[in-house]
C-alpha cells in the first residue's frame, strides 16, 4: 500500500513539475520538396481547432492545447507520462515562407503543415 502512495505521489509531483515546465514541444519532420516545404507534426490527441500555425518571416510557429479527456470522476493516476497542457513549437527555415501558400492536413495524429511558392 505504501508503495503505490509513493508512486502516486511521485506521478503527481513529475506532472506538476512538466506543468511548471511551460508548454511542451511536439515532435516534427521536416521536408524540402519541389513547391517548397512539408512539415509533419506529431500531435497525437489534439483536436484540430485546437491548433493555430503562423509564418512569420522564416519562421513557422504552431501552438495549441491536448486535454485529457479521458479523466472521471474518482480516478486516480497510476502513471503519467503524455504530456497535456499547452504546446509550441517554432521552426527556422533558410528563406522567408510569408510568400508560400499553407496547406493544413490533420491525419492519424499527424499536422501535415504544406508551404508551397507561389508562381506568379
Amino acid at each position: 500500500m505504501r508503495d503505490r502512495e509513493s508512486r502516486a505521489l511521485e506521478d503527481l509531483l513529475r506532472r506538476g513539475a512538466r506543468a511548471a515546465e511551460g508548454p511542451w514541444r511536439p515532435p516534427a519532420d521536416v521536408y524540402r520538396t519541389r513547391d517548397g516545404w512539408l512539415v509533419k507534426f506529431e500531435l497525437a490527441g489534439v483536436r484540430p481547432d485546437e491548433v493555430k500555425v503562423e509564418l512569420s518571416g522564416s519562421h513557422l510557429r504552431i501552438t495549441g492545447m491536448r486535454r485529457d479527456f479521458a479523466i472521471r470522476e474518482a480516478a486516480h493516476s497510476y502513471s503519467m507520462e503524455i504530456s497535456y497542457n499547452r504546446f509550441e513549437r517554432t521552426l527556422e527555415f533558410p528563406e522567408q515562407l510569408e510568400p508560400c501558400a499553407t496547406e493544413l492536413d490533420y491525419r492519424d495524429g499527424m499536422l501535415l503543415v504544406a508551404l508551397r511558392r507561389r508562381i506568379g
